[in-house]
């Protein structure tokens, strides 16, 4: 992997009813090359169009891969690796940081009727996690457009050091700011209109 190769990862924060998207653009060498924002609904279905909205706000054709921190960010608002793939003609990754049974149970829990059937047809569409170790921690991929071969040396390219691929840790961090930024505005804005004129 050169080192001004570049990859987009995105991670999520979520709120009460909103989560903020940060798409952080990273280079292999650990340079960040630029940043965005978007959000989705929290228990949605706007997940996916708003990665690809995110994809396309930022620009830039020089991005390689896109890293996803998991595919259930903001309570189940699930990606479609597959959509995302087709819609950004980049190859896809989708990487978490846990050992899990699936998402069949939780889903089943928390929802029915058309709102279960349209996520677990998202789910069941996603290709299966594989399991990757890096620098003595262990990560879980799910590739769409890419081998599983490629799919290892980029999360290994990408993860210099520690268990989260860089793209991936700068949006998280960055996400995070973000959210507590809109919502100390928000108190903000609501303290304001409290006061009298």
């Amino acid at each position: 992997m050169k080192q001004g190769s570049r990859a987009l990862g995105v991670a999520a924060s979520d709120g009460d009813t909103r989560s903020v998207l940060c798409g952080a653009l990273v280079r292999a060498d650990r340079v960040v090359d630029g940043c965005t924002f978007g959000e989705c609904t929290v228990g949605g279905t706007d997940a996916t169009d708003a990665v690809v909205e995110l994809f396309s706000k930022l620009g830039r054709e020089d991005v390689q891969y896109l890293l996803l921190s998991g595919v259930a960010p903001a309570w189940f608002n699930l990606y479609d690796l597959h959509a995302i793939h087709e819609a950004i003609e980049r190859p896809v990754l989708a990487v978490s940081f846990e050992a899990s049974d699936g998402l069949d149970a939780a889903l089943r829990e928390q929802f029915t009727g058309d709102a279960l059937a349209e996520r677990f047809a998202v789910y069941e569409s996603l290709p299966p996690r594989r399991r990757v170790d890096v620098n003595g921690h262990t990560l879980f991929v799910r590739g769409v457009g890419v081998d599983d071969d490629e799919a290892e040396s980029v999360v290994r390219a990408f993860t210099p050091e520690g268990g989260r691929p860089e793209p991936l840790r700068v949006a998280r961090l960055l996400a995070r700011a973000g959210r507590a930024f809109d919502e100390r505005c928000e108190s903000e804005d609501e303290t304001d209109r409290s006061q009298p004129n």
